[in-house]
């Protein structure tokens, strides 16, 4: 969900669209598939990392016949060292600085397995930062490309629901190649949070610890907050401004209505049905749901609604964070994660967020 934007701006005057039926059928036609990577995803220095990382990859066939790439890392020292910028405009990439030096093995089995799934037109590389950081901490660390992402092939998507039996079965693949060692948790961002919350309800992933950053709670309604406020932004180049600007003036919100509603029928999913509160009702294992008050992407009410439709869940709200800040506060959240994985028991429900450093 992270980049819905840049498809939006991506039909520029959404040219030979001149009725409101033929714009909608446009916004539809993006909302089905991501088209390409995000703007913001440093493709090349991500490869480039991964080129100095001792790492394992491959791919998987899911029940459906989609080929999922993977990348494993084990523990070690990474002596991981990580800062980042918060971008004066969103649409602007963000200022990352992330080096390390070749893993120190300790010797120590894992404590256990952490699979990543990252947001919409990301990609597994997209959560490095939080690979090293867990794998520094101990664990395992796999990342997934999901359906349509990165390097795995294309099928319709799912909205979290397609994902995620795709994700139970890469896991089942891993399993029974030895890469899935320990307890297994499932962590997710955004999108893939809301994939790994599906995943979780089906018992052959039996994860036993779910973190889920920033998810929808219903993926029509994450579309119809996320579309008019990208559109608002003023910021960028006259061409960028100008083409929102004309969007705005166009997109109402009937015709995202109706874009959603084609989507749905064109994936064979209606959207407004897809209900991650439901499904988080159905997970037996442990959850921790993270979200930024300030986000604006998927605004703060989906991370509460979820909170209350799982009583047993744990929720942390983080005043001051946005879509994009979040994922990238490895310095606040990493040991608020550790402690989650590796309690030996369900902790109690809070909603208190770590004190910032």
């Amino acid at each position: 969900m992270l980049r819905l934007a840049a498809l939006l701006l991506a039909c520029l005057l959404v040219a030979g669209f001149s009725s409101w039926p033929g714009l909608a059928a446009s916004h539809a036609a993006h909302l089905v598939a991501p088209d390409g990577a995000s703007p913001l995803l440093p493709q090349a220095r991500l490869e480039a990392a991964y080129a100095r990382l001792p790492h394992r990859s491959g791919y998987v066939a899911t029940a459906s016949g989609v080929p999922l790439f993977w990348r494993a890392l084990d523990p070690g020292d990474y002596r991981m060292d990580y800062a980042w910028t918060r971008p004066p405009s969103e649409a602007a990439p963000l200022e990352v600085h992330l080096d390390f030096q070749s893993p120190v093995a300790t010797g120590a089995a894992p404590r256990g397995t952490v699979v990543l799934l990252h947001g919409w037109m990301m990609d597994g590389g997209s959560l490095l930062p939080w690979s090293l950081a867990l794998a520094q901490a101990g664990y395992r660390t796999i990342t997934l490309d999901l359906r349509n992402h990165g390097r795995s092939g294309a099928a319709p998507s799912g909205y979290g629901t397609r994902e995620a039996a795709d994700v139970v079965d890469a896991v089942a693949a891993l399993r029974a190649r030895g890469e899935v060692v320990g307890p297994l948790s499932v962590f997710g961002v955004s999108y893939g949070a809301a994939t790994a919350l599906f995943a979780a309800t089906d018992p052959h992933l039996a994860a036993h610890r779910i973190v889920a950053l920033e998810s929808f709670a219903h993926a029509g309604g994450a579309i119809r907050a996320m579309v008019p406020h990208m559109l608002a932004d003023d910021t960028g180049d006259w061409q960028a401004r100008l083409t929102r600007r004309w969007l705005r003036w166009r997109v109402d919100a009937a015709t995202l209505d109706t874009a959603i509603v084609q989507a749905g029928a064109m994936l064979d999913l209606p959207l407004d049905e897809i209900d991650v509160g439901a499904a988080l009702t159905r997970v037996p294992g442990c959850v921790l749901l993270i979200h930024g008050r300030a986000d604006r992407h998927v605004p703060v009410a989906h991370g509460r609604a979820l909170a209350a439709a799982a009583p047993r869940a744990r929720y942390l709200e983080l005043a001051g964070e946005d879509h994009l800040s979040l994922p990238m506060q490895l310095d606040l959240l990493l040991p608020t994660v550790v402690n989650w994985l590796d309690a030996p028991t369900c902790p109690a429900r809070a909603r208190v967020a770590p004190a910032k450093a």
